[in-house]
């Protein structure tokens, strides 16, 4: 068996997902992988999430894996965050995620597509307009966020919102609600939105 086909890599709008050779043994498995990571390749960036479908491989086995992962900064997760269409979005949420757990969105989320998770979200691109980020944890974009943002959607009050450029059509958090202003000033540092003193507040911040 030739040693690039004991893992595959396919990339996926939330991260990376991983399959392996049928038959292939563990060791041959992580020791592929350790070369990819050491070899500098483009696929695994630091911060990406990385996939493997649940039950491939024993919980102990596992275990290494996202350890091994986590090592070289990236996540290491089971289960794909959802992405779906407006039209989609009367369905129910996915199964309960820690919010401490935090989910990579490695692209732009567009207009008309909403994210929704019990975990914190990091979103590698842009919130266009129109587009919704809904999640029980934090909402970190690492660009412009110009669409709906609702941290601690099921009533954490400490989450927060932080962003390159926070410009949002409207920020919630938990059950509180802020709106944008008619005009909005650009800000030349990120921004976090959080709760202080019963209201939503937002403050420049250095990343």
């Amino acid at each position: 068996m030739m040693s690039e086909d004991i893992v595959k890599i396919k990339g996926t709008k939330a991260g990376l997902q991983l399959s392996f050779a049928k038959g292939a043994k563990f060791e041959d498995i992580k020791t592929n992988i350790l070369c990819k990571l050491e070899s500098g390749n483009s696929f695994f960036i630091r911060g990406t999430t990385v996939y493997i479908p649940s039950q491939t491989l024993p919980t102990d086995q596992m275990e290494v894996l996202r350890k091994t992962f986590h090592q070289h900064g990236m996540l290491f997760r089971t289960e794909q965050p959802k992405i779906i269409s407006r039209a989609e979005s009367t369905k129910k949420i996915p199964p309960e995620e820690d919010a401490q757990q935090m989910i990579v969105i490695n692209r732009t989320v567009r207009g008309g597509q909403e994210v929704r998770t019990k975990s914190s979200v990091l979103i590698c691109g842009n919130v266009n307009p129109g587009a919704q980020i809904i999640a029980g944890g934090s909402i970190d974009v690492r660009g412009i966020c110009k669409g709906l943002v609702h941290a601690g959607a099921f009533g954490n009050a400490n989450a927060f919102i932080v962003a390159d450029q926070l410009m949002p059509m409207q920020i919630r958090i938990a059950d509180m609600i802020a709106r944008s202003p008619d005009v909005i000033e650009k800000s030349d540092s990120p921004e976090r939105a959080s709760i202080k003193d019963g209201q939503i507040v937002i403050e420049p911040i250095t990343r």
